[in-house]
């Protein structure tokens, strides 16, 4: 593998960086935390009128037509500043799997979500029928279109979406469809995640829907979906756990205790040295599995190695975070407990097992 970042790698994450770095500040992220939904709107408008949202798109959606490299560092920068932008729901999975697999209508709302117009989101995680071992969604086709009916949870932007990318069974298949969250037999309830991310249940009750490419397909697109979502959500942790080392080292040479830096100190030299090691271990698979799924390889392997890797880092690096700073590490004043927080939830959205997600994910094994 070439571990060479691209030219659009670099620009695209210096151009997000200072995007966020100029409005993403302390008091931008205190005044999310008692917000009534945590989405940052004019950074989204932001990124949308810089070019960001659209840029590592196909072409044929109005995109530079980068890919996952230049996705990754978007998302890994995002991640740096904790930002309440649904770049991975909107963009990576929601335009992406439209532009990929859509009818040109479809493609039509993936040109859209690049520039910000429209917001979309994807459904990926839902509780197993404890009873048949597989998930309760299910698509039915009638006279008058598709319908689905089933209850997904944690499912970003919901309250804003303009469309949710939903995968359902059918006859025993897997089908991934559209459908319009604000439609009158859809009922959108916000859930309490650790960070206060914008996440919600969405309970479907014959909820008419569009089909994304065929029912044949659906498990592709499925297989598209969850290693991109995995991974992105692996680089976002990549990119907190990066910034949380920096907060946690700095901390350490200031912080004096007896007429020493804390830092000197053995035991907490030592919580800081494996801390390093787990960001470097998950640089490395991040940028291994994104290259393998840049080059339409076999990249499963890859994704959940990385997805290991941020789940369990994430647990160490962000409780070392907290120790090291003693009481000023649950202060909800200090932005340090934004990146604990965020740490976390990206740890209990990865695993380490993925049983809390969506359980369709099984066929990806039964592929392999």
């Amino acid at each position: 593998m070439d571990f060479t970042p691209t030219e659009a790698q670099g620009d695209l994450a210096r151009l997000t960086g200072e995007v966020c770095a100029k409005l993403v500040t302390d008091d931008r992220l205190r005044e999310l935390d008692t917000a009534a939904v945590r989405f940052d709107e004019p950074l989204w408008q932001s990124l949308a009128e810089t070019g960001v949202l659209a840029a590592a798109l196909p072409e044929s959606v109005g995109g530079n037509d980068f890919g996952v490299l230049e996705q990754t560092s978007i998302l890994r920068e995002l991640g740096r500043y904790v930002a309440a932008a649904p770049y991975l729901s909107s963009i990576v999975l929601g335009a992406g799997a439209l532009a990929r697999y859509g009818s040109p209508d479809q493609q039509e709302l993936a040109r859209q979500a690049g520039v910000g117009e429209v917001i979309l989101s994807a459904a990926l995680t839902e509780e197993r029928n404890w009873d048949t071992g597989k998930p309760d969604t299910t698509a039915t086709e009638t006279a008058d279109g598709w319908r689905v009916t089933g209850l997904k949870t944690t499912v970003p932007v919901a309250d804003r979406a303009h469309r949710i990318l939903v995968p359902a069974t059918v006859s025993g298949q897997t089908a991934v469809l559209l459908v319009d969250p604000s439609h009158s037999s859809v009922q959108v309830t916000a859930q309490q995640v650790v960070d206060r991310s914008a996440e919600f249940a969405v309970e479907l009750a014959e909820t008419p829907a569009e089909l994304l490419g065929t029912v044949d397909t659906g498990a592709e697109i499925l297989d598209w979906l969850l290693l991109r979502a995995w991974l992105g959500v692996s680089a976002q942790q990549l990119g907190t756990l990066e910034r949380a080392l920096e907060l946690v080292a700095d901390y350490a040479r200031e912080r004096e205790q007896f007429g020493k830096a804390i830092g000197s100190f053995q035991a907490v030299a030592q919580r800081l040295a494996d801390a390093y090691i787990d960001v470097g271990g998950l640089r490395l698979t991040v940028t291994q599995a994104a290259w393998q799924l840049s080059q339409d390889l076999p990249a499963a392997p890859a994704v959940h190695t990385a997805k290991f890797w941020a789940a369990e880092a994430g647990h160490r690096v962000a409780h070392t975070l907290v120790h090291v700073h003693g009481g000023v590490g649950i202060d909800r004043d200090h932005i340090v407990q934004n990146y604990f927080t965020a740490a976390k939830h990206n740890e209990f959205a990865l695993g380490p097992t993925p049983d809390h997600l969506l359980p369709l994910a099984q066929h990806l094994a039964d592929s392999a």
